[in-house]
């Protein structure tokens, strides 16, 4: 059936935190559970339109939750129409700023009414955006942690068997440079020369010290260095990328597709990867790729794989989509991986439903 129209009636928001595999270990923080708010918008006609968030920070769940009631307070009864709510929400929150918790609480509900809107359609969010629906590029970023390099070797063979992958992310910006090249060794020797290796210093070099550390991994064949320095240095990173060979890879902090042009004005990276509750969430995505693509900059993702993966059907620059399992507990039916594609389900909407039972069992009651 389809409809002319739909009209919010109300939302439900859950947190729920997530046991994971492997643990977290990065310069930002180590963690064993991942933390998602639920978001199901409820419209007049029957749909429901779903989405989550991954803000990193339990405690930070609580104020997400918060955030996303009000705002969807404020347009019960109104047709849900993504880019005027996107617009109008960006304004109500000019007193607070756009950056932080009010983003990403934006994001989520625009994820979720672009869902709505697609199901309501009977159409994949990629053939409603436009696009078409085939397999995508992934890399594996599911482990390979700030971890002793001896650990290494074993979890890299388990990390490229999970869905026959070609790229790997490995964690660098240890204490010493040797223990970093010991990582990359490791990893190459389990993966293979012909694995392409994407590293990641999650922000935890500064501007010396990241000079100096990826000045002496520019020879190493890696893939890119994403993230050496924090992420609002934008005249560090536009130095990185004047003087090092290894592509820059930055982004996943874009607050924002302004942010985003911003950075390529600067010069500031090689390499663009969003965040979808940061950037903006569907809305976002599609007036960042069209800046990225018109600067021809290749665009990669970061987390949300199911959502990402419909928009790298839409990208022009559209270049890698990092996966984790880190959602697939709560997912009712996770996408599939082989030969190291996710494939896009020829479901309505981005495809996602949740095990209601994983969501009840692990809630989260702060």
């Amino acid at each position: 059936m389809a409809f002319e129209k739909l009209t919010l009636k109300s939302v439900k928001v859950r947190p729920v935190l997530v046991p994971l595999r492997r643990s977290v270990v990065s310069k930002v923080g180590s963690f064993d559970a991942w933390p998602m708010v639920l978001i199901d918008l409820v419209t007049e006609e029957g749909i429901v339109g779903r989405s989550y968030l991954e803000p990193y920070l339990k405690q930070a769940m609580p104020s997400i939750v918060s955030l996303v009631r009000d705002l969807a307070a404020q347009r019960v009864g109104r047709s849900i129409r993504p880019f005027d709510d996107f617009q109008q929400a960006r304004r109500s929150l000019n007193l607070v700023g756009y950056e932080g918790l009010t983003m990403i609480a934006v994001s989520g509900l625009d994820m979720a009414a672009w869902d709505a809107l697609a199901k309501a359609s009977g159409l994949p969010l990629a053939e409603f955006l436009g696009g078409s629906l085939a397999p995508v590029p992934a890399y594996n970023s599911n482990g390979l942690w700030l971890v002793d390099p001896a650990k290494i070797r074993d979890e890299t063979a388990a990390l490229v068997a999970e869905g026959g992958f070609t790229g790997l992310k490995l964690r660098l910006g240890r204490e010493r440079l040797a223990d970093d090249l010991a990582a990359i060794e490791a990893v190459r020797s389990a993966a293979g020369v012909e694995v392409k290796l994407m590293v990641d210093f999650n922000q935890g070099l500064g501007l010396g010290d990241a000079l100096l550390r990826c000045h002496a991994l520019d020879d190493q064949g890696l893939y890119w260095l994403e993230e050496p320095i924090a992420y609002d240095n934008l005249s560090g990173y536009a130095r990185l990328t004047r003087e090092l060979k290894t592509p820059v890879q930055l982004g996943e902090n874009f607050y924002g597709p302004r942010a985003l042009a911003q950075a390529i004005a600067a010069g500031a990276g090689d390499l663009v990867m969003p965040d979808l509750m940061r950037i903006g969430g569907v809305s976002g995505w599609l007036r960042a790729g069209a800046i990225a693509g018109a600067a021809g900059l290749p665009m990669s993702t970061h987390l949300y794989p199911e959502f990402s993966a419909h928009l790298m059907r839409v990208t022009e620059t559209a270049h890698w989509l990092e996966w984790q399992d880190w959602a697939d507990p709560v997912v009712a039916e996770p996408f599939k991986l082989a030969d190291g594609l996710l494939t896009i389900p020829h479901r309505p909407g981005a495809g996602i439903e949740w095990n209601e039972e994983f969501v009840a069992r692990y809630s989260y009651d702060n």
